[in-house]
């Protein structure tokens, strides 16, 4: 089967060279035989097309790996040095503290707007144990969630991150620019300021969502904290239960 597998790679790397050749040199391929390569490739698939499956788990192998080694770095970062990780998120609670809840988060998804509340519980209730550390990931299927993270972001420039932040997961039905700036002008934002940052928002943005891209997020919600991740809906009882365990 190894023997096998190598001989279909060097099939597949062929027919890819004779296809860019056949796009770089359009004259000089019209007669190399690609043709008959491409036809040895696919009865190789039909006769053993447990190849692709043993391929396909070989590389889902492969990725999840990487994934989990960009975990583990990430985890002994936050743990040696986790300003650094924090960089310049917005957070809530004490700073320094014991318990770092890293949150990606889609101010369009609805399970974030659930957790949204859970979270306000957890934070008036632990309030010293936790710092609360907001990562943007807007998702593509979500139309608004760039623009009011963006929105959100050019807020947290003039301090008012987590009010701007509960007025968008408040009015999340709304989500569109006649929210983002009466949410601006409710908070007595300096609108010419707001709206010139809102243009310089994205770099920050994109540096949480290669970051969330590097840790394998499958989605939103997602949290880390103590050396766990989950996501989905939160429960306040599960973060509760894992402050407990770390004290």
């Amino acid at each position: 089967m190894g023997q096998l597998f190598r001989y279909l790679r060097i099939y597949l790397i062929i027919s890819l060279l004779c296809l860019f050749l056949s796009w770089s040199f359009p004259v000089q391929a019209a007669n190399y035989p690609s043709l008959q390569l491409e036809q040895q490739v696919l009865e190789v698939l039909r006769k053993h097309p447990e190849v692709i499956i043993e391929s396909v788990q070989a590389y889902q192998q492969q990725q999840q790996q990487q994934v989990n080694q960009s975990r583990q770095v990430f985890l002994e970062d936050l743990q040696a040095n986790p300003k650094a990780v924090i960089a310049n998120s917005p957070t809530m609670g004490t700073i320094p503290a014991k318990n770092v809840l890293i949150e990606f988060s889609d101010f369009q998804c609805p399970y974030c707007a659930e957790a949204h509340k859970k979270l306000h519980e957890l934070l008036v209730k632990h309030r010293n144990e936790v710092t609360l550390v907001y990562k943007n990931l807007p998702l593509p299927n979500h139309a608004e969630a760039l623009s009011a993270a963006k929105a959100a972001w050019a807020a947290n420039q003039q301090g008012k991150f987590w009010e701007y932040h509960d007025g968008l997961f408040t009015n999340q039905q709304q989500l569109g620019e006649t929210l983002y700036l009466d949410i601006a002008k409710k908070l007595n934002l300096d609108i010419e300021k707001f709206n010139s940052d809102r243009l310089l928002a994205e770099p920050s943005i994109k540096q949480d969502m290669q970051l969330a891209q590097q840790l394998g997020v499958p989605g939103t919600p997602f949290f880390v904290m103590n050396g766990q991740n989950y996501s989905g809906a939160v429960q306040l009882t599960d973060i509760e239960s894992k402050l407990a365990s770390a004290t």
